[in-house]
């Protein structure tokens, strides 16, 4: 082997969606917090995220983890997330994949029938509950940063689509959310790439037409995804709904997502649909759940926020590593327009 770089990645889903785990081969990434990391990998290392998530090494649908120590006192673990476009603050369905492959591999103890584990993302503090049999983990719970509208019924205006009714919300990402019904959908695995194309088109227009700035860290990006809510109804005195969430550069989140899943108790509460405590029950577009609930209201500067707890499960798919050839032509992968919407 003449590999000039070597990565650990374990596989792992999220009720169906994709988060590798990187668990060694990276080095020492610089940075007093995992946010402070996640520029640094951003500005100066993003040829690893490049080599995992772009072809002919990963696709479009995959996402990345890289493991890394905390220095918070507070937090047995740290994490820096990386997505085909971006490196989002927090993402609860790679929150999963982390704390299953750190227990299930025994880089931290597990102790059934709990553990809990507390990470530190680049949003901060990720308080975890991971419920374990037989050395599983079969369920994790994740509470997450407080979620919060910046806009609540506006309009913007879409080529082809005229005016549409927008929410935006910030759940770890930022989502401009519509109702899929308005729009014809009934959020169906057929219309995935109908769902995509609009997705685009509607998050084009938001970032153009609704300005928003995190009030506390103006570093994390602004509008990046598409949320497309399906009808809201009442089985069993629980909440439940279907969405589907477009990830850029345009693809359908395989999960119910975790951070769309925030953004929309967050809506929800500030609509008077939901109260503290109650289930929702968050369907994917491949009919994945989560459970998600309120913990408890904050404040983020002049916003009112929601602390969302999600819950869902992940499973390891498998363990490899990566290598890259130096006669490789192909270093820092690339995308085609075929499924990533856009080359580079």
């Amino acid at each position: 082997m003449r590999f000039k770089k070597v990565l650990s990645v374990v596989e792992c889903h999220a009720e169906g969606e994709s988060g590798k785990v990187i668990v060694g081969g990276v080095g020492q990434v610089p940075g007093k917090t995992m946010f402070d990391k996640k520029l640094h990998l951003e500005n100066y290392m993003d040829d690893i995220r490049k080599m995992v998530l772009f072809e002919p090494r990963g696709a479009v649908w995959h996402n990345a983890n890289i493991v890394l120590p905390s220095n918070h006192p507070d937090a047995d673990m740290g994490y820096v997330i990386l997505e085909t476009t971006e490196y989002p603050a927090m993402s609860g369905s790679n929150t999963m994949c982390v704390a299953t492959v750190l227990l299930e591999t025994g880089i931290l103890p597990m102790q059934e029938p709990v553990t809990n584990l507390t990470l530190e993302s680049p949003a901060g503090l990720i308080r975890v509950r991971c419920e374990c049999r037989d050395g599983k983990v079969t369920s994790v719970r994740l509470v997450n940063q407080p979620a919060f509208c910046y806009h609540v019924d506006s309009k913007i205006e879409v080529a082809g689509l005229g005016t549409v009714g927008v929410d935006i919300v910030y759940g770890g990402m930022t989502y401009v959310m519509v109702d899929a019904a308005a729009l014809g959908f009934s959020v169906d695995p057929s219309e995935a790439r109908e769902l995509c194309e609009v997705g685009q088109r509607l998050k084009t227009a938001a970032v153009e037409q609704l300005a928003v700035e995190h009030p506390e860290n103006p570093a994390i990006p602004g509008i990046t995804n598409t949320e497309f809510m399906g009808p809201l109804r009442r089985e069993n005195g629980q909440l439940v709904s279907r969405n589907c969430v477009v990830v850029s550069p345009g693809r359908c989140d395989r999960s119910p997502c975790g951070t769309g899943s925030s953004a929309r108790l967050a809506l929800l509460h500030a609509k008077g649909l939901i109260a503290p405590g109650e289930t929702l029950v968050h369907e994917s577009i491949t009919g994945s759940r989560f459970l998600c609930s309120i913990d408890g209201l904050a404040k983020v500067g002049r916003y009112d926020a929601v602390i969302p707890a999600i819950s869902g499960q992940a499973w390891i798919t498998g363990f490899h590593q990566m290598g890259m050839d130096p006669t490789d032509p192909y270093p820092n992968g690339f995308t085609v327009a075929d499924t990533w919407m856009a080359t580079v």
